[in-house]
Order: C-alpha cells, then sequence, then structure tokens
C-alpha cells in the first residue's frame, strides 16, 4: 500500500484507526470453541463487523506463534481472508524483529513474500543492517520502534545524551530516518507518551506514526491528535482489547463494532477540526 492510497482510506472513512487482532485464545468467547479454528473464526467476525470503520488490523505475532502450528495456521488464514475481501486496508505484523542483516532478510521474506502483510514492525537498536532488508520490499511500509508505551520504556529511551541534546530515542528516530522515506518507514510512539509527540513531530513532520495505547492502556485520542497530527493527518491510531474484547457472548462482534463506530465518529470529528 502507498503514502497516497493510505491517505485517501483516512479521508474516505474519516477514520484513522487500527484494530489489534490480539487474538488471545483465552478471552475470545466460549461458544467459538466448537469451529475448527476458533481464533480465525473471532478475527473474522470481528473484521466483518468492522471493516469499514477502520483503515488497518494489526496481529499481533506472539498471540499466533505461541500456539504453534495451530496459531500460524489462524494467522495465515486471517492474512488471506483480509487481502482477498478487504484488499484496501492495510494489514501490519506486529512482530517487533530486527536482527543481523542475512536473518532479517529471511524475517522479510517471511512476511512480506510469503504472509503478505503490508507492514510489520521492527525494533531499530542493531542498527542499519537489521533494518535495511525489510525496505528492500516495495509498496511495503517498515515501522520501526521509536518512543513506546510501557512502562520499561524509561529504562533506556529516556537516557539523555549530552552530546546529542537529544533522548535516546530521538536519536534513534533521527539516525533511522536516513534509511528509508516518508513513503515506507513509519514509526511507533506510544499513546501515554503523547507530551513528547510535539518533539518527534520536529524530527519526521510528514512521517506516519503508529501510535498504540488508546483505551485500556490509558492513553488519550485527543492529546495523540493536537500533539501529532500533521496535513496528511500522519496518524494510525491502534486499539486492541479496548475493541476486540468488548463483549464475551455471542454478539461480541457487534459489541466490537459498537466501540468502533465510537472511535471513529470522536476521529471523524477531529480529522474536521484540525484538517
Amino acid at each position: 500500500m502507498k503514502f497516497s492510497e493510505l491517505t485517501v482510506e483516512i479521508v474516505k472513512k474519516q477514520s484513522f484507526l487500527c484494530i489489534g487482532l490480539d487474538s488471545d485464545i483465552n478471552k475470545i468467547p466460549e461458544f467459538l470453541m466448537k469451529f475448527d479454528d476458533p481464533v480465525f473464526e473471532f478475527n473474522k467476525q470481528i473484521i466483518d463487523a468492522t471493516h469499514d470503520l477502520a483503515i488497518a488490523y494489526k496481529p499481533n505475532i506472539a498471540f499466533y506463534e505461541s500456539r504453534g502450528v495451530a496459531g500460524w495456521k489462524s494467522l495465515e488464514s486471517t492474512v488471506s481472508y483480509l487481502n482477498d475481501n478487504y484488499p484496501d486496508i492495510l494489514l501490519i505484523a506486529d512482530a517487533k524483529r530486527g536482527d543481523i542483516g542475512n536473518t532479517s532478510k529471511e524475517y522479510a521474506k517471511a512476511f512480506f513474500s510469503q504472509m503478505d502483510f503490508d507492514a510489520i514492525t521492527v525494533a531499530p537498536y542493531m542498527g542499519r543492517d537489521s533494518v535495511e532488508p525489510f525496505l528492500e520490499f516495495k509498496d511495503r511500509w517498515v515501522i520501526v520502534l521509536g518512543l513506546t508505551s510501557n512502562l520499561g520504556a524509561f529504562d533506556f529511551q529516556f537516557n539523555w545524551l549530552a552530546e546529542d541534546n537529544a533522548y535516546l530515542y530521538e536519536k534513534v528516530i533521527s539516525e533511522t530516518i536516513k534509511w528509508g522515506t516518508k513513503e515506507n518507514t513509519m514509526f511507533v510512539v506510544g499513546a501515554t507518551k503523547a507530551e513528547h509527540l510535539k518533539r518527534i513531530r520536529k524530527l519526521i513532520p510528514d512521517h506516519f506514526l503508529l501510535v498504540p495505547g488508546v483505551g485500556v492502556q490509558g492513553g488519550s485520542l485527543d492529546e495523540v491528535v493536537r500533539n501529532g497530527m500533521n496535513k496528511n493527518c500522519g496518524l494510525i491510531v491502534n486499539s486492541s482489547r479496548g475493541i476486540i474484547f468488548a463483549g464475551n457472548g455471542q454478539n461480541f462482534a457487534e459489541d466490537a463494532r459498537l466501540k468502533t463506530l465510537e472511535l471513529q465518529q470522536q476521529m471523524s470529528g477531529l480529522l474536521k477540526k484540525y484538517l
């Protein structure tokens, strides 16, 4: 998916919502266990109920690979279903990969060639050669961990580098933008660190940001938009548990849609206000 295609989807749907498919088999409704692949059935119903309101879906790979072969089958079925039925929606592998060059090359082939994801999250701390293999794929996105939403972000990411007059996360972003362009590189910035979005926008005014942490983790959508939106919107805001586990009964997909609609309407209002 190209930059221009993504911006068109945002305008068309009046939404910049990504739904995280953190589909924990221990949390999905009990009645789904009768299906041959309960996790895929769960994902399918969530997708069918929300696809007109979301611009992206983001399976968290941990919830699939932890189940071994069965989990990978659920993931492959989900990816195929989305690509076959809703090809205009951005499909993100939340995999957080990052290793030496030859290993990253294989990760890139796995997620872009074999499973046909549009984008993948990567960890940049091993440097350029761990990220560049992902950037070699045309019309795919590399989403670099910039500033994460977890408490542990304070362990390293906020280390102050006196010689650079910057935090470590700013140094990482400043270096990483040299490897790609706004057409193939995004950055993860946690919603719980929204006050730092202004600093980040000075470094990357035109790039898209993937923003997790709105909802269950306590991030504020209004604060994210106020500090992080640019002329093309430039935001993909993710909500996972707050949507997919909004209900736990027979009508779980309808409950997910209601929560999604609530967020989409907020986003529509903010797009009208700030763009």
